[in-house]
């Protein structure tokens, strides 16, 4: 009877931690997807390769992101982001590093010439390739000081240390699924042949707002406090 009592007792406890584990999943697939859909450096980029070159740019773009979050998922579980939160060099280093990639985007969208954009299926504009779309996903996600905040805001006041590694691994997996689904959604909205057709009316002076807007950003993140 002891036995039996101990053991409905023990899938009690089981079903309640199941219950717990989905709960802080959903809390935080929601909390990031608020991140994520808020205006930053990687809308402004999506916005931009979606728009400048192609929906599959856009796409590849996406997979850039989803590659960065990955980055800040594997340092978080591997307690790195504590790490770079207590070195002021180390979180510096990365902040002035992401504030010149943003700068350095912003300048060349600034700068960009325009030119007329086909809306036929073979060629848009002079495209980039799948790896240059990726690594400016990559490194504009990678190199976001405030990512990395939180990503050690989620990993240490969300997320108990005693949390298991599979389930940090399912939210992980999430929040990277999250990011590429809802910049590819970005990108599949904004190259509609309608969107495309105003943008080719607008293109110069939606280059430079973009760009004004990166290099903002960029100044922006090179001083702000930790």
């Amino acid at each position: 009877m002891g036995v039996f009592l101990y053991g409905v007792y023990d899938a009690k406890i089981k079903i309640v931690k199941s219950m717990e584990y989905l709960a802080l999943i959903g809390t935080v697939t929601v909390i990031h997807l608020l991140a994520v859909i808020s205006p930053g450096p990687d809308f402004i980029i999506a916005c931009r390769n979606s728009l400048a070159y192609s929906r599959k740019t856009g796409i590849w773009t996406a997979v850039g992101f989803g590659l960065g979050i990955a980055v800040h998922v594997f340092y978080s579980l591997a307690g790195l982001a504590l790490i770079i939160s207590k070195s002021i060099l180390l979180f510096n280093s990365i902040k002035f590093l992401g504030a010149g990639y943003l700068i350095y985007i912003g300048l060349k969208s600034i700068f960009s010439k325009s030119s007329k954009i086909e809306l036929g299926e073979h060629h848009k504009k002079e495209d980039i390739t799948h790896f240059a779309a990726i690594k400016i996903g990559f490194l504009t996600n990678v190199l976001n000081p405030k990512a990395t905040l939180f990503f050690l805001s989620l990993f240490t006041l969300v997320i108990s240390p005693e949390t298991p590694l599979t389930i940090m691994l399912i939210m992980g997996s999430i929040m990277i699924i999250n990011t590429f689904l809802w910049f590819s959604l970005v990108s599949i909205f904004l190259s509609q042949e309608r969107i495309r057709s105003i943008f080719e009316k607008f293109q110069n002076p939606f280059n430079k707002t973009l760009g004004g807007l990166l290099i903002a950003l960029g100044i922006k993140v090179g001083l702000t406090e930790k």
